[in-house]
C-alpha cells in the first residue's frame, strides 16, 4: 500500500509540475533578416508555417539582435547580459584585424566561460529538462576524443542534451555526412534542418511529462547555400527586390517547411497549447544573398538592417492571436522573461534585459513603453565584420523612436528618426544636437557601466 502512495504522489508532482509552468521552444535561425519572411512583406519567398505561427500570436515589428552578428547575440539570450559587459563583441574566432593604419577593434573575450550562468541552468532550478540542438559558436573547438570539450558546450553549461552544437559558425555541409562530431550521420542527402527538427521532435516525446525547454538554432540560412533540388528549382527564377539569391529563397523555404512539421507534432502530442514559443533571428541578413530593404545596409552593421530581425511568439490563452507589437525588444530580454514564467526570481548576476510578459500578455498596451519599465536600448560593437567592408563599428543607443549611432573611429555621431525614417536615409544629427548629447551622454555612461572593451588606437 505504502509503495503505492508513494508512486502515487511522484506521479501527481510530475503533472503538477508540468501543469504550472509552460514549455518553452525557442527557435532561432542564423542570418535571417528582417524582411525574409513572407509575413514581413517579402513577395519572394513562401513561408506558409510561420506565416500561420503570426497568425495565431504577436509578431513584433522592432525586434533586434544584441549585436550584428551571431555569437554576441547567442551569449545575451543565454545569459540576459549585453556583449559589451561580457566582451564577447564580435562572432568568433575574432581575428578581423585591417592591414592598414585603421584603428585596432577591442580585444575579445574568447568564448562564454562557465562563469556565467545560463537561463538552462538557471530551468533546471524550476525542474526543466533542457534540450540544445543546432548552432552553438560561443566557445571555441577543444579537441578531446575527436569531441567538443564538455564545459564549453551546451551541455557543461545547463543543457541535457547537445545535437549538432559544436564551434561551427557554418556547418560543412547541410546534407549528411555531416562532418559534425556532436551529430551522427543520416542517410546520405538528409537535409539538417529535417534533422533537427525530427530530434526535436524525439526530445520532446520523451519529456513530455514534465516541463521542458528546446533551444532549436537552426544553421540555416547561414553560408554555404544548400536547399534539396525541388525547392532550388522552384526558385531559380525569382532573383529580384526582396532576394539578391535564388538559393537563399529555397533555403528558407526549407526551413519554414521543417519548422511547419515541428509545429503539427507538437499539436498531435498536445503540447502545443501548454507551450510558450519564440521565433527569431541572431543578426540582419548577410547582403550577398539577402535584400534588407527598406532598412539600410546588413548584417556586420549597426544600421538597422544588421540588427533589427524577425520575431514571432505564440502562447495559446496568453498571447492574443492575430497582434503585432510595435515596442522594441532585444535579446537579452529572453533571459528574464523565461525567468519570470518559470516562477524564478532574478540571480545575483546582472541582467541587461527586461521580462517581455507585459508586452506579450498586453497589459499597458496603449501606455508609453506598453508596460516596460526602461526607456533605451543599448549596442555595443567595436570591431571589424569578418568581411573588413564596414568602417570600425561603434555604439547605439535608442529612445523613443530615435537612434544615435556614435562611430568609434573618427567619435562622428549620426541621430535617425527610425519611426519615422526606418531606412536611416536622414542624420539629424545637426538637427537636434541637444538630443544628440544627451543620448551620447547616456551611452557614455552605459558604456563605463558596463565596462565595456573599447577599440585600440592603429599600429604606426
Amino acid at each position: 500500500m505504502h509503495r503505492w502512495i508513494f508512486v502515487f504522489l511522484v506521479v501527481a508532482n510530475i503533472v503538477s509540475a508540468k501543469d504550472s509552468k509552460p514549455n518553452i521552444l525557442f527557435i532561432m535561425a542564423d542570418d535571417l533578416g528582417w524582411m525574409d519572411l513572407a509575413c514581413q512583406g517579402n513577395k519572394l519567398v513562401e513561408t506558409p508555417h510561420l506565416d500561420r505561427l503570426a497568425e495565431q500570436g504577436m509578431r513584433f515589428t522592432s525586434a533586434y539582435a544584441a549585436a550584428p552578428v551571431c555569437s554576441p547575440t547567442r551569449c545575451a539570450v543565454l545569459t540576459g547580459q549585453a556583449p559589451a559587459r561580457i566582451g564577447l563583441t564580435t562572432h568568433l574566432p575574432g581575428m578581423f584585424f585591417p592591414k592598414d593604419n585603421r584603428p585596432q577593434p577591442a580585444k575579445l573575450t574568447g568564448q562564454l566561460d562557465t562563469e556565467y550562468v545560463t537561463i538552462a541552468e538557471r530551468l533546471k532550478e524550476a525542474g526543466y529538462v533542457n534540450a540544445f540542438l543546432g548552432k552553438w559558436h560561443i566557445a571555441p573547438s577543444v579537441a578531446r576524443g575527436g569531441r567538443v570539450a564538455n564545459e564549453l558546450s551546451p551541455t557543461g553549461q545547463g543543457f541535457d542534451v547537445n545535437i549538432g552544437g559544436t564551434s561551427y559558425g557554418g556547418p560543412p555541409s547541410f546534407f549528411s555526412p555531416y562532418r559534425n562530431a556532436e551529430l551522427s550521420d543520416g542517410p546520405k542527402g538528409e537535409y539538417l534542418p529535417d534533422r533537427l527538427v525530427d530530434e526535436t521532435i524525439k526530445f520532446v516525446r520523451a519529456k513530455k511529462d514534465q516541463p521542458w525547454m528546446t533551444h532549436l538554432w537552426f544553421y540555416t540560412v547561414h553560408w554555404p547555400m544548400q536547399a534539396p533540388e525541388a525547392l532550388l528549382k522552384k526558385y531559380e527564377n525569382r532573383k529580384g527586390p526582396g532576394l539578391n539569391d535564388t538559393r537563399y529563397g529555397a533555403m528558407i523555404e526549407a526551413m519554414d517547411a521543417s519548422i511547419g512539421r515541428l509545429l503539427a507534432e507538437l499539436e498531435a502530442m498536445g503540447e502545443a497549447k501548454d507551450t510558450l514559443l519564440i521565433f527569431t533571428s541572431d543578426n540582419g541578413g548577410f547582403a550577398g544573398v539577402s535584400d534588407c530593404r527598406p532598412l539600410r545596409e546588413s548584417k556586420g552593421h549597426l544600421y538597422e538592417g544588421g540588427i533589427r530581425v524577425p520575431m514571432i511568439v505564440r502562447w495559446p490563452g496568453q498571447v492574443k492571436a492575430g497582434t503585432t507589437c510595435e515596442w522594441p525588444v532585444v535579446s537579452m530580454d529572453f533571459f528574464p522573461t523565461f525567468l519570470e514564467v518559470a516562477g524564478l526570481k532574478p540571480g545575483k548576476a546582472p541582467i541587461d534585459g527586461e521580462s517581455i510578459l507585459p508586452l506579450l500578455k498586453q497589459k499597458a498596451p496603449h501606455t508609453p513603453g506598453g508596460g516596460m519599465k526602461r526607456s533605451e536600448i543599448f549596442f555595443h560593437f567595436p570591431n571589424y565584420a569578418w568581411h573588413m567592408g564596414n568602417r570600425l563599428g561603434g555604439a547605439v543607443v535608442t529612445r523613443n523612436g530615435m537612434k544615435l549611432i556614435r562611430n568609434y573611429d573618427d567619435n562622428s555621431l549620426e541621430l535617425y528618426d527610425v519611426a519615422g525614417d526606418i531606412a536611416e536615409t536622414k542624420n539629424r544629427a545637426k538637427d537636434k544636437p541637444q538630443l544628440a548629447k544627451h543620448l551620447n551622454d547616456k551611452l557614455s555612461a552605459w558604456l563605463k557601466e558596463t565596462k565595456a572593451p573599447m577599440p585600440r588606437p592603429a599600429k604606426n
